[in-house]
């Protein structure tokens, strides 16, 4: 038998390819979770709710008072202007329309920009003055003051300035 000997040295084992692959896979994940970290201590995602049982309840009320305000034949055109908001309520009998409403203007993503007017009206008329509204989704809520209804609407600003809320849904 004989036996070839090399007197090439091995190359060190930085300029060897495994090492370094080996190597790379637990780099890769610390440096993924470090982003995962950095992500998540920088986006709030809101709150989780302890009492699930009394979201619950405050969800089948919600339900209740949107359909109060179809039972009362309820509707409204919500216009929106670059400052201000007009809304036009109505129903099947004018007894129903309130003197006094609260309408809150949301955004699904921007808690700071959210508003809350109480508008007076007469006739089924109401107008005022709102901060400027972003360019966005944003969701309309009206309600009478004694909160016993609501309707909501959603409009895309600033392409949809005329909102038709009908709880019926015809």
């Amino acid at each position: 038998m004989s036996a070839i000997v090399s007197d090439k040295k091995p190359d060190p084992w930085y300029k060897q390819g495994w090492p370094w692959f080996l190597i790379a896979l637990p780099a890769t994940a610390v440096v993924a979770g470090t982003i995962t970290m950095v992500i998540a201590v920088r986006t709030w995602d809101g709150l989780v709710v302890d009492d699930y049982y009394k979201e619950g309840k405050a969800i089948v009320q919600t339900i209740e008072r949107t359909e109060r305000a179809r039972e009362l034949g309820l509707k409204a055109l919500v216009q929106i202007r670059s400052e201000a908001v007009r809304i036009e309520v109505s129903a099947g009998d004018i007894d129903n329309v309130p003197g006094v409403i609260h309408l809150t203007i949301a955004h699904p993503t921007h808690g700071g920009s959210d508003q809350t007017l109480v508008l007076n009206g007469q006739g089924g008329v109401f107008e005022g003055a709102v901060a400027p509204l972003s360019t966005g989704r944003w969701l309309f809520q009206i309600e009478n003051e004694s909160r016993t209804w609501r309707m909501n609407g959603a409009a895309y600003l600033p392409t949809e300035t005329e909102i038709r809320i009908d709880p019926s849904g015809s």
